[in-house]
């Protein structure tokens, strides 16, 4: 009989693309993880994972275990969700998702208050871009994602996800201190061209928004600068080496030498949680939820400046 812990860790590898990000995921060691596959394939008298570089490729015979394994952890998952219903209160490890900025200032409190309320729920966070942590919830590798999207560019959310709300994230420019922008109290999207830009990197969802919106309102940007985290773009632009459009959430206390200036319209983000429909039921899910409705007001409303 195969055994489902084996099933799993090759169902992550795959997920994840390689076996040490998939054990991160499980909370294994990538040894242990190796181990599991290995022993998978004595079990099977089949080769499973052939490496390319530094990641593996499943063989054929691997993508159809991990077919039966994602339905075989769909199974266990209602199982588990029913007992949880069951019990009237959440229970068990829950894996979650976030996108950057919501790991660093929004999630700290969330996963504080769901630990104070529920003692004997063991909510784990990954930091995921949103696109990622999709389809990450959609094969089951995490059971729920904050993720966000953009007024001009919509997250999809595949069949067999569920969504809700959290709320609204707003995005200001920023500048360096002497800018000609820097005395006024708002600036119209037209007003834009001929900035020298620091964003993050393509395929970013800020990156995608902000080509998005200045080729819209008739402007080719002029990318400078590119940077993953916010604390640096915001270094970028004290030094005096260009603006940037960055939202509130987690984006830290704004140094000397750079000013804040609002966009006329505001650009927005949503913010969004994301789950399976199959595990809807599940208390834990909807505490979390609940918790993030409870906790985005008094973020939104106390952003650092």
């Amino acid at each position: 009989m195969l055994d489902l812990q084996r099933l799993r860790a090759l169902h992550a590898v795959s997920v994840h693309g390689t076996v040490g990000a998939a054990a991160l995921a499980l909370g294994y060691t990538p040894s242990a993880v190796s181990q599991q596959i290995a022993k998978l394939e004595r079990e099977t008298r089949t080769v499973l994972l052939e490496r390319e570089g530094r990641r593996v490729r499943l063989t054929d015979e691997a993508r159809q275990l991990v077919s039966a394994a994602q339905e075989l952890l769909a199974i266990v998952e209602r199982a588990e969700t029913e007992l949880e219903e069951r019990r009237g209160r959440p229970a068990g490890r829950l894996t979650i998702a976030a996108f950057a900025s919501a790991a660093r200032g929004l999630m700290p409190g969330v996963l504080a208050e769901l630990g104070r309320r529920h003692p004997g729920l063991d909510a784990r966070l990954s930091e995921v871009d949103p696109h990622l942590s999709v389809d990450l919830v959609a094969k089951g590798a995490v059971d729920l994602a904050v993720a966000h999207d953009w007024d001009i560019a919509p997250l999809p959310a595949p069949p067999g996800l569920e969504q809700a709300v959290i709320g609204d994230d707003l995005c200001d420019l920023l500048v360096p201190e002497g800018h000609p922008f820097a005395g006024r109290t708002a600036v119209r999207r037209e007003e834009l061209g001929g900035e020298r830009w620091i964003c993050q990197p393509p395929g970013r969802v800020c990156h995608d928004w902000l080509l998005r919106t200045l080729r819209t309102a008739g402007h080719e940007p002029d990318i400078v600068h590119q940077a993953d985290e916010n604390p640096t773009l915001v270094a970028l632009v004290a030094a005096g080496l260009g603006v940037a459009l960055i939202p509130r959430l987690g984006r830290g206390t704004l140094p000397a030498g750079v000013v804040e200036v609002p966009l006329d319209p505001m650009p927005v983000r949503r913010l969004y949680a994301l789950w399976r429909t199959g595990a809807a039921r599940r208390p834990a899910i909807a505490e979390t939820v609940r918790v993030l409705g409870e906790q985005w007001p008094e973020v939104a409303a106390h952003p650092p400046r």
